[in-house]
This record gives structure tokens, C-alpha cells and sequence, in this order.
């Protein structure tokens, strides 16, 4: 491997890392990834696997649609175990505040032609039996879905290396840069271009680069087919998700085609290590047996944790890094790697290979961090 010389080396085997290899070797690129771990692994692990439009700014909105329909479009390709399935997404709102949120983000999706339906509080109740009776309402985004993100991984970087891709798993990265990537070991690996995509591990490997580790806890019970039918989130999760320094804890509950219920989501900052948090994790059931009472009983069969990569403004690294031309950036993506990885890898690779992109990448490129700190 040290004598290797690639077009692209991509550091960091999740699910950005594997889609932007896919992506980029589909476009005739010699490429190679690296990580110290499996594929899949990190963040990609942990993740929740909700295919989900955002709608926090346009920038967000932009990159999640733009993913979510390159998602459908793959769907047909990918195998039964990634459990792609297009439940939609339930925003609850427990009162009338909050619907007045639901008639906002309806009429901000309708604009852009993204199909919902405003649940009244009888409608809600219909669809979703076991939530606590008394909520106001919600918005239903019907084309949203949810997939197992370790196999939807596996996937991507299967196709990857099934085009010519080459995968070194196993293998501590030191340092990169100009076009070189030193392991741990002392082996070097040379290459035109690296794409840094090591997720909230990112920062480690390039200096400067303005990402935090947010911890986040996730439960998954046992199985109870028809409990759950869709992705519910309280309309709540949108201030906590926001938050960028207090801990917190939001309803966020998904259905998985086994029967099992994944329970969410907490976020965390300043939180190193990977055990669980008791206090989070009670926290975070005790807000999720709030809206739905019947989550009480359930068997609890596993808890996990892992970390997002946070930035100030809450958007991804997607580009050229400034100081240093022969490296890219695919990191950044707090809780949407999952959703956005497929859009990150064709905007990265359009970039890469001089192509003109679908979307505006001028919100996601790191050169921001620069202008940032020059309007500071």
C-alpha cells in the first residue's frame, strides 16, 4: 500500500465516506478509503437512519431534498437489509403554538413542492394510537423514510469496490495532507486528492477546521409490530437540535421493519467518552414515555451512543479546503450524514472533477470559515 498512488483517497469508511468513493469512482477516478474502523462504523452506527427534508434554512432544505430524491431513486438498487421504507415523517405538536408551527412548515414545504398533510388532533390520534391523547395535531411529510445505516454503508462501499475502489480498513491515520496521507504504522499513501470525511473525528486531522463532537444517545426495544407506524419528532426537537451548547432531549421515535422501536435523541457537548449517560438517558425516556405512555412496558434490548460533527452554523463542509488544495472536506453533518451523504458525495465530486452542480454548493464550502472569522 505505501508504493499506492490513487486520484482520490477518501479517509473515513461511514456513510459520507462510502458514498462519495462510490460516486467518485463511478466517475472514472482511481480511488482508495481508509479508515482505522469498519465500514459503517462512527456516527454511520449510531445514526438513526431518518431520510428526512429540513427545513432550518434553504441551504439545509436544498441538500436534504436533493438527497432525499437521489435516495428514491436508488431505492430500487438497494438490498433488503438496508430496509429502505417510506414511512413519513409525524412532527407532533402538543398545543397550539405548535400547530401554528405545523401551518408554517406546511406552507414552506408546499412552496417547494415537497407533499404534506396537517393532521388535526382526531387524525393524529388515528394514525398513531399509542401517542398521549390531547396533542393538537401535526404535519405529516409523506415522502420521508428510514434504513438501517450500517448496511446502506456496506452497500455504497460494496458498489465502490465492485467499480475499482480500494478499501484499507484497519489503519490509523496520522496526518494528511498535500497529498499525502501518513498512517500510524509509518506507511504513506499518496494521492492527487484526499477527502477528509472522518466525521466528528475531522478537526483531529485538519487543523482550523470548526467542527464539535455532539454525543448522542440511542435505545431500541424489542419487537412489537403495528406500535409504531411512522417517524414521530416533536415539534420541540427543532429548539434542541438548535441548541449549540446546552444538553438536551427531544421525542424522536422510529419504526423499523423488524418491529422494534428506536427511541432518540439526546445531544450532548462536551461529552468524551462513549458509555452511556444515565442521567441523559432517563432524560430522554422519560420525554419519550411523555408522548407516548405505552413505551413504558416495552423491553429495552440495547443502548448506544456516538457522536455528530457539529458546526457554528450547523451546515456540512463540502469542498476545497483553503488552506491547502489537494484537500477536500465531506464532514460537518450533525444528525443528516445519513440523509445527505448521496447529495454530498455528487456535489463533492462535481466539484472535484470540474462538472457543474445540481445545487448551489456556495452555502457548504469550508471557505466560509475564513469569511467567518473575517466579519468576526
Amino acid at each position: 500500500m505505501s508504493k499506492a498512488a490513487y486520484d482520490v483517497v477518501v479517509v473515513g469508511a461511514g456513510i459520507v465516506g462510502a458514498a462519495c468513493a462510490d460516486e467518485l469512482v463511478r466517475r472514472g477516478l482511481r480511488t482508495a478509503v481508509v479508515d482505522r474502523e469498519v465500514v459503517g462504523g462512527g456516527a454511520t452506527a449510531a445514526g438513526m437512519g431518518h431520510i428526512v427534508v429540513m427545513d432550518d434554512s434553504e441551504a439545509q432544505f436544498a441538500l436534504t431534498q436533493y438527497s432525499q430524491k437521489l435516495w428514491q431513486e436508488l431505492r430500487p438498487e438497494l438490498p433488503d437489509d438496508v430496509e429502505y421504507e417510506q414511512c413519513g415523517t409525524i412532527w407532533v405538536a402538543a398545543d397550539e403554538d405548535e400547530m401554528a408551527e405545523v401551518w408554517r412548515k406546511r406552507d414552506y414545504y408546499e412552496k417547494r413542492g415537497v407533499p404534506t398533510e396537517v393532521l388535526d388532533t382526531t387524525s393524529l390520534q388515528s394514525l398513531e394510537p399509542n401517542l398521549r391523547g390531547g396533542m393538537a395535531g401535526g404535519l405529516l411529510v409523506l415522502e420521508d423514510g428510514v434504513l438501517y445505516p450500517p448496511c446502506a454503508a456496506r452497500y455504497l462501499m460494496d458498489r465502490a469496490q465492485g467499480r475499482g475502489a480500494r478499501l484499507h480498513v484497519g489503519s490509523c491515520v496520522a496526518r494528511i495532507g498535500e497529498g499525502r496521507i501518513q498512517l500510524s504504522d509509518g506507511q504513506e499513501v499518496s494521492a492527487e486528492i484526499i477527502v477528509n470525511a472522518a466525521g466528528a473525528c475531522a478537526a483531529d486531522l485538519t487543523p482550523g477546521l470548526e467542527i464539535k463532537k455532539r454525543k448522542g444517545h440511542l435505545v431500541i426495544t424489542d419487537r412489537y409490530p403495528g406500535f409504531l407506524r411512522h417517524q414521530l419528532v416533536e415539534l420541540g426537537y427543532l429548539k434542541s437540535a438548535h441548541s449549540v451548547s446546552a444538553d438536551s432531549v427531544a421525542f424522536n421515535v422510529q419504526p423499523r421493519r423488524t418491529g422494534q422501536i428506536l427511541i432518540g435523541s439526546s445531544r450532548q457537548y462536551g461529552a468524551e467518552h462513549k458509555e452511556a449517560d444515565n442521567g441523559i438517558l432517563v432524560r430522554m425516556l422519560q420525554r419519550a414515555q411523555e408522548y407516548m405512555p405505552g413505551l413504558t412496558p416495552l423491553s429495552v434490548v440495547r443502548v448506544w451512543t456516538g457522536f455528530r460533527a457539529a458546526t457554528p452554523d450547523k451546515l456540512p463542509y463540502i469542498g476545497p479546503w483553503p488552506a491547502d488544495k489537494s484537500l477536500f472536506l465531506a464532514t460537518g453533518h450533525e444528525g443528516l450524514g445519513i440523509t445527505t451523504s448521496l447529495g454530498t458525495a455528487r456535489i463533492l465530486a462535481d466539484q472535484i472533477t470540474g462538472t457543474r452542480p445540481e445545487i448551489a454548493v456556495e452555502p457548504y464550502l469550508p471557505s466560509r470559515i475564513a469569511k467567518e472569522h473575517a466579519h468576526a
